[in-house]
């Protein structure tokens, strides 16, 4: 991947969100500021009532600021209408909430249609587009389900499956595995992290620092303002929309005898570590092996010659 500056696609300067006057005033957030960068995974952390959700709400463009600025891909949010706001919503923007808000009349597939009712897409191509998304979350049997025949991981994925119906580059995330086991937790964030590894930009709200692992950045927020923000992974190299996507996985066959195998986008596997032999070198090592035992052939034959003119 070329070492690239990534864009900076949010910026909040001086966010203030205050409830209440005099006495009974009260801050969410206070003095917040934040600039994220495309293809950054944010996990956001902190007591509760420290102003994590009232961030993402103020960053979705379902809440304002008391003061403060907000630009949002180069645009001041302040001068943008409740019209295109809400257009914006619906097709930049994915949600995940930790409840999963599917309508409980509604079949698992209209559920994910939903977004596209809003952006005027046709039903053919509404439920074309919800099936093939579907399918990659490994639901498409369950299409005509209703929520309440799903278990709560699944109805995740649904949620999920709705929030990209409409390919947004950002997603926001509130507790996302905040009502689910271990097992269905680890299954809804390895396809977080599966999303993120095509370029688009997750910012997560958790309670659970274990899963601070699948992020490139970890917020740490107290009082409504940050406390510590640290980076894990580089800005030059956070994936971005477009990069072959490179699933990794690592085999342990021995002790001391790594191999790691690479899948690009194209299917193409790359194999390297200690004691490898690839394809290629493997046919290598035959033909030589073969030239090898030719040439030593050769000399014994030149030597019982010489043998016999003696």
């Amino acid at each position: 991947m070329a070492a690239k500056e990534s864009e900076t696609i949010i910026k909040l300067k001086s966010i203030t969100k205050r409830y209440g006057f005099g006495d009974a005033e009260s801050f969410a957030l206070h003095n917040f500021d934040l600039t994220v960068k495309r293809g950054e995974f944010i996990m956001i952390m902190g007591p509760s009532g420290c102003g994590k959700t009232t961030l993402l709400n103020v960053i979705g463009l379902l809440d304002k600021p008391t003061s403060g600025s907000y630009q949002l891909q180069g645009k001041n949010v302040a001068r943008i209408s409740a019209r295109r706001k809400a257009r914006f919503r619906a097709k930049e923007i994915g949600f995940i909430f930790q409840n999963f808000n599917l309508i409980p009349n509604l079949t698992v597939i209209d559920n994910v249609c939903l977004p596209l009712l809003y952006s005027g897409v046709r039903k053919t191509r509404r439920l074309k587009m919800a099936d093939t998304i579907l399918e990659r979350f490994h639901l498409r049997e369950r299409e005509y389900y209703m929520p309440h025949q799903l278990s709560g991981g699944q109805q995740q994925r649904v949620a999920i499956a709705r929030s990209l119906i409409s390919n947004p580059s950002i997603i926001l995330a509130d507790e996302p595995t905040g009502n689910l086991d271990s097992r269905a937790s680890h299954i809804v964030m390895e396809e977080l992290r599966d999303i993120h590894a095509l370029g688009n930009t997750i910012i997560m709200v958790t309670h659970n620092p274990a899963l601070t692992t699948y992020a490139t950045r970890v917020i740490h927020m107290l009082d409504g303002e940050i406390d510590t923000d640290i980076k894990t992974v580089d800005d030059r190299d956070l994936p971005r929309p477009g990069d072959p996507e490179r699933i990794s996985v690592r085999i342990l066959p021995k002790k001391d005898n790594q191999i790691e195998i690479a899948v690009d986008a194209k299917t193409n596997v790359v194999v390297t570590g200690k004691n490898v032999t690839t394809k290629d070198e493997k046919k290598t090592d035959k033909k030589s092996k073969k030239d090898d035992k030719k040439s030593k052939k050769a000399i014994k034959v030149e030597d019982e010659s010489k043998k016999e003119e003696k």
